[in-house]
């Protein structure tokens, strides 16, 4: 299972590196209609891209050198959401792209749920 998280873990840090370096690189991505197009539109006129890139690529890098990984999978959880919201209600034909990200969070999480488990206790 070791093996399964660590592949895991470098994927989504490869994939949150490339996502993020992307919004650097690409001045705005092509036109997509509706209310998600006028969505990223503001998104990037806005220069949010670039706010929401650089924890992105930040997050993967500490992904990939194997550093604070349970605070960047905390931290990419936020991410995660967001990302469900924006397909969901706005694109939901590329609803499957979250689901699969968030296969792999839960794989390179799983070594690390003893971690985790407090944030779901109940306290009376």
């Amino acid at each position: 299972m070791m093996v399964v998280a660590t592949i895991a873990r470098i994927l989504l840090g490869l994939l949150f590196i490339t996502a993020g370096a992307s919004s650097f690189l690409i001045a705005h991505p092509a036109p997509v209609p509706g209310l998600a197009g006028e969505f990223i539109d503001v998104f990037y006129r806005s220069h949010w891209a670039l706010f929401v890139a650089a924890a992105q690529v930040t997050l993967g890098v500490l992904l990939l050198v194997n550093r604070f990984v349970p605070v960047a999978l905390i931290m990419l959880a936020a991410f995660l959401y967001n990302s469900f919201a924006f397909h969901i209600t706005m694109l939901p034909s590329t609803a499957p792209v979250p689901v699969a990200v968030l296969a792999l969070w839960f794989l390179a999480a799983w070594p690390y749920r003893r971690l985790f488990a407090p944030i779901f206790a109940a306290k009376a």
